[in-house]
């Protein structure tokens, strides 16, 4: 059973950074995307950046475009979001998904097939 696990989130003070983890497990990953999206309260869940397993193909959504890095280690089957730069209206659950296939253009949530549970960023002073 393919499972996907955030961790990493927490309070940071704006201008700072932090790294997001997402680990997948459950079976062997090739043709699959990762992805990450956030939900601020009482706002849709947007894409944030993708990353193909093969060959490491990024997308970025442009307003994290310069700030926000999407990066893969395949022999952890961990993917990582390094947020930089961080604003007040950065503040959102951020959640890893997972889609079976190969994926390059922005992705809706509705693509995704599995989920993680979501991890707090806090952006505050």
């Amino acid at each position: 059973q393919v499972q996907v696990v955030e961790s990493g989130g927490g309070l940071v003070q704006p201008g700072g950074s932090l790294r997001l983890a997402c680990a997948a497990s459950g079976r062997t990953f090739s043709s699959d995307t990762m992805a990450w999206f956030r939900q601020a309260p009482g706002k849709d869940r947007d894409f944030v950046a993708s990353i193909t397993w093969s060959f490491g193909v990024t997308r970025y959504a442009d307003s994290m475009r310069g700030r926000f890095t999407i990066s893969r280690d395949n022999a952890k089957n961990t993917v990582y979001l390094q947020m930089n730069s961080l604003k007040p209206e950065d503040t959102a659950v951020y959640y890893c998904a997972l889609d079976s296939r190969l994926r390059y253009g922005l992705l809706d949530p509705r693509d995704m097939d599995y989920w993680g549970q979501g991890t707090l960023v806090t952006v505050s002073s």
